[in-house]
């Protein structure tokens, strides 16, 4: 199969898939959708060039509710954990300077880093930005890589 049958595929079946994964996705898993429908396309497409392709979009659907229920479980436990030990307060003048440096980061890095620094889990914060936990979580390391990177030069 080419990429060009692929496209054709896609482009044909697009309005059906995406109505059969919001149909079986859990409504607070709505931000997810894209992930879903290209999980199924990629799926759909190892099982067609391998002669299997069943019709299952519907059941990438369970299988992503059943993978962000688990994440969701995952960020319950971290956060508990992180309440078995109490956070250290900054001093004003080093919360001060932190967000001198936070406000220098682009806007998508910088959004992720307020919203952690107030306490909310990965699967919070992805769900009240509209993105993946995964794209929260890199998002999150690059702003830390940044924050160290700016920090330095000011130091300097």
């Amino acid at each position: 199969m080419t990429d060009t049958e692929f496209a054709a595929i896609v482009g044909r079946t697009k309005k059906i898939v995406l109505s059969a994964v919001r149909k079986h996705l859990a409504a607070r898993f709505s931000y997810a959708i894209d992930d879903v429908v290209q999980e199924t396309y990629l799926r759909g497409y190892r099982h067609l060039v391998k002669d299997l392709f069943r019709n299952e979009s519907s059941i990438e659907s369970l299988r992503m509710n059943k993978k962000l229920v688990r994440e969701e479980e995952k960020a319950e436990k971290a956060g508990e954990r992180q309440n078995e030990y109490p956070r250290e307060e900054l001093s004003q003048e080093d919360a001060e300077y932190l967000n001198s440096l936070i406000d220098r980061l682009p806007d998508k890095y910088r959004e992720v880093m307020l919203l952690k620094g107030q306490g909310m889990s990965e699967y919070e914060i992805a769900g009240r930005l509209g993105i993946n936990t995964g794209t929260v979580k890199s998002r999150f390391s690059r702003g830390k890589e940044m924050l160290h990177k700016i920090s330095g030069e000011v130091v300097r």
